[in-house]
């Protein structure tokens, strides 16, 4: 039996350029499922990203999925995309073991925690008060370089690592520190700064999109506390969910996330096509 591809749609261009393509998964001419491609909104061209992969239930086991997705990397590498990018839900363990069986590693996760209707306390000493303007930019260029290292590290090419950082960081605080829906706060144990929070609030949600104790303070504690305060103030904001991304091999966060009741709800998978 033959497994392929078969497009339902011509393909869609984007004003920037950005691809996308829906396809159904046939076998001998028989769809038995559907794969969604694009290239990556965040990495540009360069990269393609399976936003949708999915079998149906009485052809599974049968390795159309391994198929599927082998003949979605050769599209891909049509399209002049140097890798591509899939994510898994948590608990998709049969998706985790052909991604990985396929060569994608593991890049990063998201966690989420439920809130309780009660704001925690944070430790004795330990208070909280909005970055000053004056700390904002030393601070966002700071953010800007760690997280385009970040990404270095994990195989991104440098100039792709920080026109990302670059861009997301600019999406996301269009005005600055004075920016609606955000929240930059740097804590403070017994009046001395020992780190900052970037919390977003949004309509469902919160998000903890940097957190980090200042390198002098580290290993007492107060990574925790700056999470606590992130909790404290979701649940002010009337919030019952709060997310972050936590990269892979950081096991000092995954720990701390873990400890705190935050769990994986989805696994970002990497492949170099070259």
């Amino acid at each position: 039996m033959t497994t392929t591809l078969r497009p339902t749609e011509p393909l869609q261009r984007a004003a920037d350029g950005a691809l996308s393509r829906h396809y159904q998964v046939c076998v001998n001419g028989r769809p038995v499922g559907a794969v969604h491609l694009s290239t990556h909104p965040d990495f540009g061209p360069a990269v393609a990203r399976v936003d949708d992969l999915h079998v149906d239930e009485a052809d599974r086991g049968r390795g159309r999925g391994t198929v599927a997705a082998l003949a979605a990397e050769e599209v891909a590498r049509g399209w002049g995309c140097r890798g591509i990018e899939i994510r898994v839900p948590a608990g998709a363990e049969a998706a985790l073991r052909l991604a990985g069986a396929l060569g994608y590693v593991h890049r990063n996760r998201g966690l989420a925690k439920p809130l309780d209707a009660v704001a925690p306390r944070l430790p004795p000493g330990s208070e909280a008060r909005p970055l000053t303007e004056a700390e904002f930019g030393p601070w966002r260029a700071h953010g800007v370089d760690g997280y385009a290292a970040d990404w270095i590290s994990r195989g991104v090419p440098p100039d792709e690592a920080r026109a990302r950082s670059e861009r997301d960081t600019a999406r996301l605080l269009p005005d600055g520190r004075d920016t609606e829906s955000m929240r930059i706060s740097v804590l403070e144990h017994d009046g001395v700064r020992v780190g900052v929070l970037w919390l977003g609030l949004h309509e469902d949600r919160a998000y903890v999109y940097d957190v980090e104790t200042d390198e002098a303070f580290r290993g007492r504690g107060h990574g925790r506390s700056l999470m606590l305060l992130a909790e404290v103030q979701a649940i002010t904001a009337g919030k019952r969910v709060i997310g972050l991304n936590v990269f892979a091999d950081n096991t000092p966060a995954e720990r701390l996330y873990e400890s705190l009741g935050y769990v994986p709800v989805g696994y970002s998978m990497f492949k170099s096509l070259l």
